[in-house]
Parts: C-alpha cells; sequence; structure tokens
C-alpha cells in the first residue's frame, strides 16, 4: 500500500510541478513577444514622432510611397505637409513622411557652419605658414654649416 500512496502522490506532486511550468512557460513567452516585437515597435513609434517634430520648411523628405521632395510649409494644426515636388505641390498627413534625407540650413546651422570653415581656414593657413617657414629655416641651417665649414 505504502508503494502506491507513494506511486499516488508522487503523481501528483508531477502534476503540479507540470501546472506551474506550463505557467511559467506562458508567462515567458509573452515576455518573450514583448522584449522582441513590442518594445522595438515603440522605440521606432518614438524616434519617427521625434522625427516628425523636428521638421521644418525645406527639409528634403521621402515619403511612405517613396515620393521626394522638398518640404514647402507644415500645418501642425491638421498635421499635414506639403510637399514641392519639381513645383507640384502636393499635401499629405505627416504620418505619410518615411524618413528626412537633408535638412535645410537654418539660421543657427549657417552660423556655426560659417564658424567652422573659419577655423578651418585659419588651420590650412597656420599650416601653410609652418610649411613655408620649415624650409626656410632649413636653407639658413645649411648656410651656417656652409659657412662654419669655409672656416
Amino acid at each position: 500500500m505504502n508503494s502506491l500512496s507513494s506511486f499516488v502522490l508522487g503523481a501528483a506532486s508531477s502534476n503540479n510541478a507540470s501546472g506551474y511550468s506550463g505557467i511559467i512557460l506562458i508567462i515567458l513567452m509573452v515576455a518573450l513577444m514583448y522584449f522582441f516585437m513590442i518594445r522595438p515597435q515603440q522605440k521606432q513609434r518614438k524616434e519617427h514622432q521625434e522625427m516628425m517634430n523636428e521638421l521644418h520648411p525645406g527639409d528634403e523628405v521621402v515619403t511612405i510611397g517613396r515620393m521626394h521632395g522638398k518640404i514647402d510649409s507644415i500645418n501642425k494644426a491638421d498635421r499635414t505637409v506639403t510637399l514641392d515636388c519639381e513645383g507640384i505641390y502636393l499635401t499629405f498627413d505627416m504620418v505619410a513622411i518615411a524618413r528626412v534625407i537633408k535638412r535645410a540650413d537654418t539660421p543657427a546651422n549657417e552660423a556655426s557652419q560659417d564658424n567652422k570653415t573659419v577655423a578651418k581656414d585659419s588651420t590650412k593657413d597656420a599650416l601653410a605658414d609652418s610649411a613655408t617657414s620649415e624650409p626656410a629655416s632649413a636653407a639658413s641651417a645649411s648656410d651656417e654649416q656652409k659657412d662654419s665649414e669655409e672656416k
């Protein structure tokens, strides 16, 4: 009788274990779905929303239909964008913008680019000055050596 009761108790305990393992398996599958499907989609939607908030007239964009154009105007109340596609003006919903190809030059960007250009030019001038002064100093050093050898 002991062997029969231990067999029944063992079967009951294994049923509890398999019942818990089933619940754990379902919870694990939901967690995997969240990390591999839902979370990346939320991240992508957040990045797209940030891109929509940074749109300015003059930006070159591509729509979800692969139409290329330059933003002419933005209506944030209606959430629409008017694109200039080689002289043809088309109005799209903002969600139809797939990606931004090139940002428009804003005055702040142009000023910072001008400063970078000035800095690059001054660096080039400094390098050119040092390059021209080195041969002159090398030539004067060789002249001094010749003078000392002659003496």
